[in-house]
């Protein structure tokens, strides 16, 4: 009896330990940026006058910089045009010339596509599948096509999770897929939500998984891995982005437990600092010298680092903090302030040099998207479909608010004088009602 117990001890104990092998996460294999011919620029970027080709628009803000029409907030704009789409996602569209691209995943048909409209009257150019199958397990308020993508004026960049890899893939402007590679590992908790971002020869795209996370670059014409540095085993969720401050090329990521910088050049690690939270969901913002980031699990809060605070090694510094949750929206700054509609639904403003909390109001509801700036308006839905626009002030006075079919995880978007506005079941095309 006593030898029998102590094979079945055994056998648990060498069990235990082929599951703890097993579970062993391994980082990602680094790859260091090429050397000279390899590493010729691809074409320049080259895009059309008021296009909105990324996330958070041509100037990475979330501020409509170019024509600025009189919409009349307090009366619903004219919808020009509107298109069902095939699918769910919860990616923004962006906005190439007279062309509008949006991704979409149909669950049903098991594919995840890019769809081509032209502005004018909303006419369906193209759909093309990037993937068939292969579907993750997503949480319940994201979807398999949450990735907003991006454009260099030739291709159409998209980043799609197929199984438990990351890829990358170039469409051309007529709808045909150039290339496509895996850029590492992904391992889902609550699904993909990062949206890649252009920097001159370079699409660069973040994995902060369930498992072995990453940051990549891969060359626009081809697809190769330019660099790839590992991160941390912990799943978020934002997108990082790029920046100019203390006079270098930066790509600032929040999440996993920290708020760091990247050199877009080679990826190499410029400076982190700890904090806000563990997981985020949104992208950081920057006012001046200033890196905002915030987080909504488990912590809650803002931080503001402030970038070559001294001279010395170890130059940045946490400069304010504030405990609010702002989890997947993301900050939008303006006239040296901070807004946000917070995920339950509170209008947050403070002042982005000292943190000092400028108003905090109750709008209601939930919110996901992020606030567009258009002039001297501030626009976001909320997750049950109805936009709200806002005087761009920290008192948050509402200047109207309207509803369109499906729900609103999308952020608005602005190209030309008109509204673009992806819900759940439609692409919408708006414009002032007279």
């Amino acid at each position: 009896m006593m030898l029998a117990g102590y094979r079945r001890s055994v056998s648990l104990s060498i069990v235990l330990g082929a599951l703890l092998l097993g579970c062993r996460q391994e980082p990602v294999d680094e790859i260091r940026a090429p050397q000279g011919e390899a590493a010729q620029a691809a074409d320049p970027v080259s895009l059309p006058p008021g296009s909105w080709p990324w996330w958070r628009g041509e100037d990475r803000d979330g501020i409509a910089h170019h024509e600025i029409a009189d919409f009349q907030w307090s009366s619903q704009p004219n919808v020009v045009w509107s298109a069902k789409i095939q699918g769910l996602g919860h990616s923004t569209p962006i906005i190439v010339g007279d062309k509008v691209f949006l991704t979409t995943a149909d669950a049903k048909q098991e594919t995840k596509s890019l769809i081509c409209f032209e502005t004018v009257m909303g006419k369906p150019v193209w759909t093309t599948t990037v993937h068939q199958g292969g579907f993750m397990r997503t949480h319940q308020k994201n979807s398999q096509a949450s990735a907003t993508p991006a454009s260099d004026g030739n291709y159409i960049f998209t980043a799609y999770v197929v199984k438990d890899s990351l890829y990358v893939t170039a469409v051309d402007m007529k709808g045909q897929i150039v290339w496509q590679k895996e850029a590492g590992p992904f391992q889902s908790q609550h699904g993909y939500g990062s949206s890649p971002i252009i920097y001159e020869s370079f699409v660069i795209v973040l994995s902060d998984s369930n498992g072995p996370g990453f940051l990549a670059a891969l060359r626009r014409d081809t697809g190769d891995i330019a660099w790839r540095v590992g991160r941390s085993t912990e799943p978020s969720y934002g997108t990082p982005i790029l920046a100019e401050i203390d006079g270098k090329q930066q790509i600032l990521v929040g999440g996993t437990g920290s708020t760091s910088a990247y050199d877009p050049q080679n990826g190499d690690l410029l400076w982190s600092v700890d904090g806000p939270a563990k997981t985020t969901a949104n992208t950081p913002a920057v006012a001046g010298d200033l890196v905002i980031s915030t987080g909504g699990y488990p912590q809650n809060g803002s931080i503001a680092v402030r970038v070559g605070a001294s001279e010395e090694e170890g130059r940045e510094e946490i400069v304010w903090e504030a405990r609010e949750r702002i989890y997947v929206p993301s900050p939008l700054v303006h006239d040296g302030k901070i807004y946000a509609v917070n995920d339950d639904g509170i209008g947050l403003c403070y002042d982005a040099q000292t943190g000092e909390r400028l108003s905090r109001k109750r709008i209601g509801g939930n919110f996901s998207s992020s606030l567009t700036l258009y002039g001297k308006h501030m626009l976001v839905p909320d997750e049950d479909g109805t936009m709200h626009v806002f005087e761009a002030t920290p008192d948050f006075n509402s200047v109207g608010e309207f509803r369109l079919e499906g729900s609103g995880f999308a952020s608005p978007v602005f190209a030309g004088g008109k509204l673009y506005w992806r819900t759940s079941t439609h692409l919408f095309c708006l414009a002032p009602a007279s």
